[in-house]
């Protein structure tokens, strides 16, 4: 049994589609571990479906890179490793940075209070110790920002590396999970704040600087945790 919280799938003009966007919600937000195999009988149990709209969900996956699929038809979330890691930030740190200096260009002044809100409610949830809702909310944050990019390719670009990225999603919610239990609290919100401050300063250069930055601080953490 797949140890993730899928919800039963029951109307039949939607069932794969519910099936695919729960399955990548799951993977984006680091809800399998690197590596894990998942099996297409296991995932139609746990949604409550024929094998169908599940092979079709894991096909798309596997196009997206989210998944890796052998030739018997057996899944696998991608392994982890440095190299990868390092990769993939690199392209969102120009993607990312990119979509946030644009974004600083058009953002009126209740898309900032609202990315504000956005950022208190990360911070208020990791202090609570809820750290995959603090997660979420992250990602929150970062798309309300990428979708004032005034671009229609960049989120959808970005949303397939943030698919890429969900088995260090998993990693980095095991990290902050140890260290809330040592008392450890980071200030994950730093940089958040401080793009707000940017936005209202008409600043974009700095906005995407910043994002930049919160990037690499999310990679050095998790460069600890990654064989070489």
């Amino acid at each position: 049994m797949i140890n993730v919280e899928l919800l039963k799938v029951s109307s039949r003009t939607t069932v794969q589609d519910s099936v695919y966007e729960q399955l990548r919600n799951a993977l984006m937000w680091g809800e399998f571990e690197p590596g894990q195999a998942v099996t297409i009988a296991s995932l139609a149990n746990q949604f409550g479906t024929s094998h169908m709209p599940v092979r079709e969900a894991l096909r798309r996956l596997a196009a997206e890179n989210g998944l890796e699929v052998a030739h018997n038809g057996s899944a696998r979330v991608p392994a982890v490793s440095r190299e990868r890691l390092d990769d993939l930030c690199r392209v969102r740190s120009n993607l990312e940075g990119l979509a946030t200096e644009l974004a600083a260009q058009r953002m009126t002044t209740d898309e900032i209070d609202h990315c504000l809100a956005l950022a208190q409610a990360h911070e208020a949830l990791g202090r609570e110790g809820k750290v995959r809702q603090m997660l979420r909310k992250n990602q929150e944050f970062h798309f309300s920002i990428y979708e004032r990019s005034g671009s229609e390719v960049l989120p959808q670009m970005i949303e397939v590396l943030w698919l890429r990225y969900g088995p260090y999603m998993r990693i980095l919610s095991n990290l902050v999970e140890q260290q809330l239990d040592a008392g450890v609290i980071h200030p994950y919100s730093t940089y958040h704040y401080e793009m707000i401050d940017a936005f209202r300063a008409g600043d974009a250069k700095r906005a995407g600087a910043l994002m930049v930055k919160d990037i690499e601080a999310t990679q050095v953490l998790l460069h600890g945790m990654l064989d070489p």
